[in-house]
């Protein structure tokens, strides 16, 4: 019998704060229709914490990043997760919309540079052939959120007032911050190969064209699923004619469906990185048109969901492995700007959808929107595959010796 090689314990530790952070960004969706309640605002005004959070994701998550580049990277994420549990106290004892709003910017700005960050840290706790499996695994973090935390907070919510899963969410931050000052190693101050790392350096990985094509898949492909997302509550209240009371346990089903493509996705990356995020995006794309079309169906809303949920997630660690390739030589900045890329998609497409729905389209039209924006990033993947091939050919031609060129 084949011993299965465990994976370093620090992963956990880094999943852990991936998961009070994907419970922030994801678990105010299932909120929506009770926060804009009590704040009597409009279905696409509340959007808005989602969208906004988003942004401030995609800004801060660079911005942080080129800021703490030469700094130690267990220090970093240390002071990262102290503004993650800042901000979902601020958030959670809010008085009004505006102050809740800058609770979500302050949450927001650790997510980018903490995934882009751990990310690397992640890859360089295991040996080559299983980097995508690591990342996985730091991702799993997310994935659990779904499966369990975002409709535990859900329900948290509905039982005993938005503001509890908040303030939930800022305990599960704590016991984070513990576990990364006990299991996550001190990294070395400087690559022994590289040197020291530099603002400079990073930046020059931006160069890459394949680099820039890999963070536009990653905004519209997952633009696609979370502008599907962001307003499934509605989606499932409005058209599909659920409960309120329902819905937790629908997102459980969804929260299962990511949490099974995020394990499929990061094994079948380490073998295969372009089949993974060309085969997921295009069903992805697929799924998306059937939900739209079966919404009224609680069957189909439901299988659909399920299927939405494996799908969407299944090529995350791919994607972020392909920015990492192309950036080898300084992978924290790209790292960190596909982790904002990520959030630049989410705030398109919940933005799009929020648009759509206030223009009367109906509930269903996210779905549409996000149908499109999945396949605009299929798309750009087979140009980056077209382009990368035609590069290698020509620098195979250039580097044959003189004497075969002349034959």
């Amino acid at each position: 019998m084949t011993r299965i090689p465990l994976m370093p314990i620090a992963l956990y530790a880094l999943a852990l704060g991936g998961f009070g952070i994907g419970l922030t960004e994801f678990g105010t969706i299932g909120l929506l229709p009770q926060i804009g309640s009590d704040f009597k605002i409009t279905a696409a005004t509340a959007g808005y914490l989602v969208s906004g959070y988003a942004l401030s994701v995609a800004i801060g998550g660079v911005l942080i990043t080129i800021a703490v580049t030469k700094m130690e990277r267990k220090k970093v994420l240390l002071g990262l997760m102290t503004l993650f549990i800042a901000g979902n106290l601020i958030s959670g004892l809010a008085s009004t919309f505006s102050i809740m709003m800058v609770g979500r910017v302050v949450s927001a700005l650790c997510h980018g540079a903490f995934f882009g960050i751990g990310a690397v840290v992640a890859t360089d706790l295991v040996d080559s052939g299983k980097k995508a499996r690591a990342l996985s695994i730091m991702f799993t973090g997310l994935t659990v959120a779904n499966v369990l935390g975002v409709p535990f907070g859900t329900w948290i919510g509905q039982q005993f007032g938005w503001r509890s899963t908040f303030l939930t969410i800022s305990g599960i931050g704590i016991a984070a911050f513990t576990a990364i000052v006990i299991l996550v190693p001190i990294d070395q101050p400087h690559d022994p190969e590289t040197g020291p790392r530099s603002i400079r350096q990073e930046l020059r990985s931006f160069k890459q064209r394949q680099v820039w094509y890999s963070l536009f898949v990653t905004i519209f492909g997952f633009g696609g699923m979370f502008g599907g997302f962001t307003y499934i509550a509605y989606t499932l209240t409005k058209v599909t004619h659920f409960a309120d009371s329902s819905i937790p346990y629908i997102l459980f089903l969804f929260g299962i469906g990511v949490f099974v493509g995020n394990n499929i996705g990061g094994k079948s990356a380490d073998k295969n990185l372009k089949a993974t995020i060309s085969g997921y995006l295009g069903a992805l794309f697929f799924i998306l048109i059937i939900f739209a079309f079966t919404a009224t169906s609680k069957p189909a809303a439901v299988i659909s969901i399920l299927i939405m949920g494996v799908l969407g997630f299944a090529p995350v660690s791919a994607v972020q492995m392909r920015v990492m390739k192309y950036a080898s030589n300084a992978p924290t900045l790209a790292s960190g700007a596909n982790i904002a890329s990520f959030n630049i998609g989410n705030t398109i497409g919940a933005a799009i959808g929020g648009f759509l729905i206030a223009a009367d389209y109906g509930y269903t039209s996210p779905l549409w929107s996000a149908a499109v924006l999945t396949l605009i990033a299929l798309i750009i993947f087979y140009i980056a595959d077209i382009d990368e091939k035609r590069t290698a050919k020509r620098s195979a031609h250039e580097n044959q010796p003189w004497e075969n060129l002349q034959r």
